[in-house]
Parts: C-alpha cells; structure tokens; sequence
C-alpha cells in the first residue's frame, strides 16, 4: 500500500500484561505495520510493550467484568482521528449516534468464544464465554469489513468470509544449527499447566510413555504455572521474551501442545518455522495450521504420550515432519500477513 495510513488498533490484551496469544499477535503486527511507514496507536489496559515501535495508549479500567467495561471505554474514543481501525477485540458497542468512527472499521475475530465455551470448565465461565460469544457476532455485523483467523472458526461466523491467518516473523523464528540443539532428547510446550492448554495432561503423558524409555528424556514447559515439586525430567522456564522463546525453539527436539482448543495456535506456526516437529491435539487451530495433519501429527489424549516417544526415537520421522512443517509455515509469514491487511484496508475505503 503506497500511501501512509494512521491507524488506531483496540486489543485488551498486549505482551506486557498478558500471557493471552491475541496480545502478542497484535504487537507483532502493530510492529509490521510501522516498518511498512503506518502510524499505528494500540488502545489497551496494558501498558507499553519491550519492543514496541508502535504507541501504545493505556487506558484504566477498574472494577469487576473488566472487559466488558473495557469495552464501554472503547466506545468512547475518538476513532475519527485515523484512517483505520483495527479492532481485536471489544468494538462491538460501536455504533449510534455520537460515535465517532474511523473511516474504515475492519475487525478481526481470533477464534470463537463459542467454541471455547464448550471445552471451559465452570458453570459460571462458560456463560461468560457465551456472552463473549454474543458480542463477538455483534462486532461482526458493526465493522466496515469482519475476518477470521482460520476457517474453521467461520462455523460460528457463517457470514464471514474473508480469512486472514495470524502471521509469524520467520526471521526470528528459523531453524537451528546442530550446535544449538540440546544434546538430550527434548520436548517444548509453550502455554499453561492448567486450563485448556493441559500442560498438566502433557507431563503426564511424558512421564507415562517417554521416561521409561528414554530415561534422559527432558520436557521443558514455557509456563508460569507449574506446580512444585517437580521431577529431574521437568523443567519450567516461566515466562520468556521473543528471543529466548525463538532459541528455545532452536534447541528443542519436538514440539507438543495438547491443547482443548486454539482459534489458531501460534505457537505451532512458531514451532515448524523453526524447523521443530509439531504433536497437537485435534483442536481447530492445530487442524488448520498442520493442514489437517499433513504438517504434524494430530493425536487423542491417549496416544499423545506415543507421539512423542515415536518422534524422539525416530529421526526420519522427525525430519519428515521437520521438511513438511518449513513448507507450511511459508503460508503464515507476517510480510504475507501485512499486505493482506493493507489490501483489505484499501478495499474497505473503497
């Protein structure tokens, strides 16, 4: 796009006050979207992101149901003031008299809350992944131009057409060097012990199929939540920046990640642009971003624990895999991700 657009992005969630992957997706395409000569301002309840080149302007929100008072603050903004907004979240009040809305208004729905409802545990969680659910279809029917991240998600979004993937930096995230991979067999999970990543299903697994087998085996958890005591083969390495997060890619042998559901799955894109074996649950981030399995191995709950020994244990299969998932993380590389945005940009204006 040739003409330098500014444009203001809404997203709960950023990298400096959530583990959440929408947040991340938003600073790294806010970043994108600078190097392309875009002024670009996030309104979050977040403060400013390590990293980011974008503007990030932080709004207090107190009191229960935070998001869904956010989301009366979002109204509140002057939106006329850009060319563009980008809204990842929480735009669905954006309409009426008295709004004051951007020219174009394209919204960008990372999953379904609908979906998650169904995989949540918790009587009380699971309306309010509902009521999310309502509001997502609100904001739908409110922006200029609406899309998912992943066809699967159009399930809930059957007006929906348009599909834009979450995009990943492939310079970052690469392959390895043989120097760089640990010397002993290792399994990456990035996510959380509890909740719908299962990172507690997933030691289990490990420990049940892999440590009998392959006794110097280690699975190593990018998780804040993982209880102590914690065995030899286990290490939690907490939270991570990009950086770490990318040479932990490069020194892992495989990666798993069980998780009930993903809208999309960053980290399995992350995961086979660094040349890593991907093992996932059935889920349909995994689905899409694997290509339905051609791109890794999509397992049920008892089989993961021999997923991972078979790919530890067989490095044909890991390389198989290995080539197959570089070929299809091309499709999800942020540079792709961008010009897609700008085109929509443009198409909406006209």
């Amino acid at each position: 796009m040739a003409e330098s657009l500014r444009i203001g992005m809404t997203s709960y969630y950023l990298p400096s006050g959530s583990k959440i992957g929408v947040g991340y997706q938003v600073h790294a395409l806010a970043n994108a979207l600078v190097d392309r000569g875009h002024e670009v301002e996030v309104h979050s309840v977040c403060p400013p992101s390590r990293g980011a080149r974008y503007r990030t302007v932080q709004h207090r929100v107190d009191g229960s149901m935070r998001t869904f008072r956010w989301a009366g603050r979002v109204r509140q903004v002057g939106w006329d003031g850009y060319d563009v907004l980008h809204a990842h979240g929480d735009d669905y009040w954006l309409w009426g008299p008295g709004i004051r809305r951007a020219p174009v208004h394209v919204r960008t729905l990372h999953g379904s809350c609908f979906e998650e409802a169904l995989h949540i545990s918790g009587g009380r969680e699971r309306l309010r992944m509902v009521a999310l659910g309502m509001t997502e279809v609100a904001a739908s029917l409110v922006a200029d131009r609406t899309v998912v991240v992943s066809p699967e998600t159009r399930r809930w979004f059957p007006w929906v057409h348009e599909v834009v993937p979450n995009g990943v930096d492939l310079t970052r995230f690469r392959p390895g060097t043989p120097a760089e991979c640990w010397d002993r067999p290792v399994v990456l999970m990035v996510g959380t012990w509890e909740g719908r990543k299962r990172g507690r299903l997933l030691a289990e697994a490990f420990e049940r199929s892999v440590v009998p087998r392959i006794p110097d085996a280690e699975l190593w958890m990018v998780a804040e939540d993982v209880p102590q005591p914690r065995p030899r083969w286990l290490r939690a390495l907490g939270r991570v920046d990009d950086d770490e997060l990318a040479h932990l890619y490069r020194q892992a042998w495989v990666f798993a990640l069980p998780s009930s559901y993903e809208g999309f799955g960053i980290p399995y894109v992350e995961a086979m642009a660094s040349g890593l074996p991907v093992v996932a649950s059935r889920n349909p981030g995994a689905r899409f971003v694997t290509d339905d399995g051609s791109a890794g191995l999509l397992v049920d709950d008892e089989s993961l624990g021999r997923a991972m020994h078979r790919l530890l244990a067989d490095p044909d299969e890991r390389d198989r895999l290995r080539q197959s998932g570089l070929h299809r993380a091309r499709h999800f590389d942020m540079a792709t991700v961008v010009s897609r945005y700008e085109g929509l940009y443009r198409q909406a204006a006209r």
